[in-house]
């Protein structure tokens, strides 16, 4: 028996998912720890019950996402649109350094996990999809790259990409606090602050107002218009495979700072900020229910001695080369916590982690002023062209 849900339906149920794993997430501390996002919670729960309906021979399960990709386009246009390049001079020369050290953690990913996929014999995108693009991309890019892999015939990108991305997640809250521990002790490191500061830097817009809210709307489905164009064009001209979202969100990056140059309230980030939860949400709700996890049985175990490599291969970098080049004090060490943790997962981690250090050992104005700025907007500006490089020399 076939179960078919038109549009409408499994928009619905791609709502209903995510306010399902809102609710299991406030209710589960194991989740709240790890900063699991609720649309992935509720997402790979129907994934799993799908799975198992189809298995049984109870009922097949088939889903209308074709919307997906319009709320993708416009989770990517609003990450662009954060990226302010006057952020940097807030952070002067320890933010350069943290930022280029996140490009170059991109690219590292990305070698481990296309080297390791020839060692195991499986394709060298797979390999990619547990490197840079679920580990410093997290499930957003795993759900974007996965897809348009699968669309590109490398079957099961996309399961494998939120997997790892999941594991990425669990991986960077368990190993960052152990990690910068080790660095406080050894080097018996102290706070230099007296005031603790746990708010991350971010733009006071005024109450959101429906005219102020249309021109953030009119600014996003602009660069959206503009990006997906210029990435067919240069698509069709060079044959370099760009994705359309990745091309909006560069535009929105250049329409940003030339709004700032224009009109620096121009941005509204209150409204930008909403728009880009919602569509994230309901995107990767729909992007993890309609996984077919048997199709990624197969790949369990060279997807997890990727990610396991990655694991070490980040807390040897924090420890041995990122600790150093920012100081090698202690709030050089509060941000290797951040970069473990969006390194491996998201932003949300790198700050858990952040305050699980930052509670105990006392405060870093610093770390908590470069690490959400990098982790959160500029890190895209480096790993998106290390990615999409790396589909166009594999694909």
């Amino acid at each position: 028996m076939t179960l078919a849900l038109n549009q409408v339906t499994t928009i619905f149920l791609a709502v209903a998912l995510l306010v399902l794993g809102t609710f299991l997430v406030k209710k589960a501390s194991f989740l709240q720890k790890f900063c699991i996002p609720a649309p992935v919670v509720g997402g790979l729960l129907f994934a799993v019950i799908a799975t198992a309906l189809k298995a049984t021979g109870i009922l097949q399960i088939t889903l209308d996402t074709s919307l997906q990709s319009l709320f993708m386009l416009t989770f990517f246009t609003t990450v662009g649109l954060g990226a302010s390049f006057k952020l940097i001079k807030l952070g002067g020369k320890l933010l350069v350094i943290y930022w280029i050290a996140c490009g170059f953690l991109a690219l590292a990913q990305n070698v481990i996990g296309v080297s390791l996929a020839s060692v195991f014999g499986i394709h060298p995108l797979i390999g990619m999809m547990a490197g840079a693009v679920s580990m410093e991309g997290g499930h957003g890019a795993a759900s974007a790259f996965g897809q348009t892999l699968e669309d590109m015939g490398i079957q099961s990108a996309l399961a494998v990409g939120i997997a790892a991305a999941t594991f990425g997640l669990v991986a960077g809250g368990l190993v960052g606090g152990p990690t910068v521990k080790y660095l406080i002790s050894k080097y018996d490191l102290k706070p230099t602050e007296t005031e603790e500061v746990v708010e991350t830097v971010e733009e006071k817009g005024q109450p959101i107002h429906s005219s102020t809210f249309f021109i953030q709307i009119l600014l996003i489905t602009f660069c959206m218009a503009l990006g997906t164009y210029l990435g067919e064009l240069f698509s069709t001209a060079t044959g370099f495979v760009l994705p359309g979202y990745v091309g909006a969100m560069f535009v929105a990056v250049i329409v940003r700072n030339i709004v700032d140059k224009l009109n620096p309230k121009g941005i509204d980030m209150k409204s930008i900020n909403l728009i880009s939860d919602v569509t994230l949400g309901i995107f990767l709700s729909m992007a993890l229910m309609s996984i077919k996890l048997w199709e990624v049985a197969d790949l369990a175990l060279p997807m997890l001695v990727i990610v396991f490599v990655q694991v070490v291969f980040i807390v040897l970098f924090g420890i041995f080369v990122l600790f150093r080049l920012l100081g090698k004090n202690y709030d050089a060490a509060v941000m290797v916590a951040g970069f473990t943790g969006h390194g491996l997962g998201a932003t949300p981690n790198a700050m858990a982690n952040m305050a699980a250090v930052t509670g105990r050992f006392g405060p870093s104005r610093k770390a908590y002023l470069v690490v959400p700025i990098v982790g959160a907007f500029l890190i895209d500006v480096f790993a998106m062209p290390i990615i999409i490089t790396t589909i166009n020399l594999f694909k």
